[in-house]
């Protein structure tokens, strides 16, 4: 049986890397299940990274993201093949959202130009879990040294990005104020629901 793909997004501070992470403890009890994340671990991934550390231009680090993505690509279509159920940490949408705010004083319409970067090897999943949160509140919550991105001017337009994306209707749009034991059973619910479980 084909595997299915689902993915955490929201702006930095939303809770996606831990309600992921609890989801994936609960999953892999009863399923095949891979726990994968954006940007990778590979050298490309640490290239995206130092290129935020940088502060390069947002043409050169919207076009790291995406070779990353070209490579993480492959593993998920394997994994997905070979009927695991994949969990990505950030994808396609946290592009979007993050690097159309960033191209926008850059060119006109990013969006569009990102999306058809993309067109040729984009695989889109099943559902998308969006963490919706105030800017505010979530740079509140970070407590690492914060990237020049997370700033509450800068995560309202990604959110803005964000939601425009969410009009598609694979995405389960979550309140990520609530309590994360509650997120986690919301995300496992549709997760058995697009399985065939319930």
């Amino acid at each position: 049986m084909r595997g299915k793909f689902f993915t955490f997004e929201g702006i930095d501070g939303s809770g996606k890397t831990t309600i992921s992470k609890m989801v994936y403890e609960e999953l892999r009890k009863k399923w095949d299940v891979v726990l994968t994340k954006e940007p990778t671990d590979s050298w490309l991934g640490k290239s995206v990274e130092k290129a935020i550390e940088e502060k390069k231009d947002a043409i050169t680090i919207s076009l790291l993201f995406m070779a990353d993505r070209n490579e993480h690509l492959k593993d998920i279509h394997k994994w997905i093949e070979e009927g695991k159920v994949v969990l990505c940490d950030r994808y396609m949408d946290s592009t979007f959202a993050y690097q159309s705010a960033h191209l926008d004083d850059v060119m006109d319409n990013p969006l569009r130009w990102l999306k058809g970067v993309h067109a040729p090897f984009l695989i889109k999943p099943d559902k998308t879990f969006l963490f919706i949160i105030e800017p505010s509140k979530a740079i509140s919550r970070i407590k690492r040294k914060k990237t020049f991105f997370e700033n509450e001017s800068f995560l309202e337009k990604v959110q803005e990005y964000y939601l425009v994306l969410s009009k598609e209707k694979r995405f389960v749009k979550l309140d990520a104020t609530k309590s994360k034991e509650e997120l986690k059973e919301k995300c496992i619910k549709r997760i058995k629901e697009e399985m065939g479980y319930e």
